[in-house]
């Protein structure tokens, strides 16, 4: 399974941003799927989540009420609001081994290559 992220850019605090994964095999629909973070000099951090269905969704403290994940079959989307500086990253978008949602990059099978967002101050 592929997954390809896009949608990352540079951007003003305050702006937003929608990133986009799609999933190269249909039945990853069936499948919880995520997003991480990974800023530079830290480790890589849990964003979104999203279960097989959409049904189920957790958020990392730091982009409650900002991020909203979605996803329609074996796409995902991450609408990012209000941006703000210590959101630059690069983003990864995952695929689960189970149709859950999971806030652990231990259950996630597949990573996609990551885009980068940039928010400048």
């Amino acid at each position: 399974v592929q997954l390809q992220a896009s949608g990352g850019g540079l951007v003003q605090a305050g702006d937003s941003l929608r990133l986009s994964c799609t999933a190269s095999r249909r039945t990853s629909s069936n499948n919880g799927m995520g997003w991480f973070r990974q800023a530079p000099g830290r480790e890589r951090e849990f964003v979104a989540t999203i279960n097989w269905n959409g049904g189920s969704v957790y958020y990392s403290d730091s982009v409650k009420g900002r991020f909203t994940i979605s996803r329609d079959n074996a796409k995902m989307y991450l609408q990012m609001n209000s941006l703000k500086p210590e959101d630059t990253a690069i983003y990864y978008c995952a695929l689960a081994r189970r149709a859950c949602a999971s806030t652990s990059a231990n259950n996630y099978q597949y990573w996609g290559q990551g885009t980068l967002v940039t928010v400048s101050s």
